[in-house]
């Protein structure tokens, strides 16, 4: 499966004797699957088997899906109700010494409430079944354009997100690149900054000075942070570059670069590496928000 985007819209429509139905299918972000299913009446058996094809292909995302069924060719029955027809026929046979012996007319039978209903035929199990199979065989051709239209989308978003991780590769090689960070130059900072502390003073313990100097010289090596931010983008181009759901995975590596782009700002003793630092932050900032969109 490839990488999907939580954003799509479908729609599928199709008849199945007198009834035509149609599906409207919408997918936002989400950080589960949460299915929001509307159903017309009479129609409520169709849920299970609609969520469980749902949950069969996607993981994330916030859908919205309904179903609306009408029918298409109306058609109408009379239905008589027999008992009342018989209870009339007696009457008049009661009654007839004392009536009108004409034949009763069909409009004065029609006037007896309750006596005929007119409706909508009930359908037979195999026109019903055949509906139903009709309306879940548009879901299934549904779904499929929902993935199609989140997997075109993931697809996008996979070319922005490479891009965002080649910048922080290279905003990366630029810390490790900057002529601050030699042992040589380190050390010449650290000189000129003990014996400016020596100048004039010798009160000072020379030992106790050098050690904490080399103590500071050691926290302000970024070789740690760069080797994790150097793994951390192999982790994500393995991830963008495989199939399936990755976007909770890529959310922790956004989480990891920032702390080490977090890490990198407050060690830099040059004006060049925290420039750098701070543009991954505002990279790793762009990198993670469309992250939120990935399944």
């Amino acid at each position: 499966m490839a990488l999907q985007s939580m954003t799509g819209f479908s729609r599928r429509e199709g008849t199945s004797g007198r009834y035509r139905w149609a599906w409207e299918l919408r997918s936002v972000n989400g950080k589960g699957l949460d299915l929001r299913l509307r159903l017309p009446p009479g129609m409520e058996r169709l849920e299970t088997e609609v969520r469980r094809m749902t949950a069969e292909r996607f993981t994330r995302g916030n859908l919205q899906m309904s179903l609306s069924v009408a029918i298409s060719e109306t058609q109408v029955e009379a239905v008589i109700n027999k008992d009342a027809l018989a209870a009339v026929m007696a009457l008049r046979e009661e009654l007839g010494p004392l009536i009108d012996p004409a034949p009763l007319r069909l409009d004065a039978l029609l006037s007896i409430r309750g006596l005929v209903d007119f409706r909508e035929p009930e359908d037979t199990e195999e026109a019903a079944a055949a509906r139903d199979a009709s309306i879940m065989a548009g879901l299934a051709d549904a779904l499929s354009d929902l993935a199609s239209m989140r997997e075109r989308e993931g697809a996008a978003l996979a070319g922005v997100l490479n891009g965002h991780v080649d910048r922080i590769a290279e905003l990366t090689g630029i810390v490790e690149a900057d002529p601050s960070r030699t042992p040589q130059e380190i050390a010449r900072r650290l000189a000129s900054q003990v014996a400016a502390l020596f100048d004039g003073n010798a009160a000072f313990d020379r030992d106790r000075l050098h050690a904490e100097a080399a103590l500071l010289a050691t926290k302000a090596d970024l070789r740690e942070e760069i080797d994790r931010l150097k793994a951390h983008v192999s982790a994500s181009r393995e991830m963008l570059a495989s199939a399936g759901p990755v976007g909770r995975k890529l959310d922790f590596l956004a989480q990891e670069f920032n702390r080490e782009s977090n890490t990198i700002c407050s060690k830099s003793n040059a004006a060049a590496i925290t420039a750098a630092g701070i543009e991954l932050k505002v990279v790793i900032d762009q990198f993670r928000e469309q992250v939120q969109n990935l399944e």
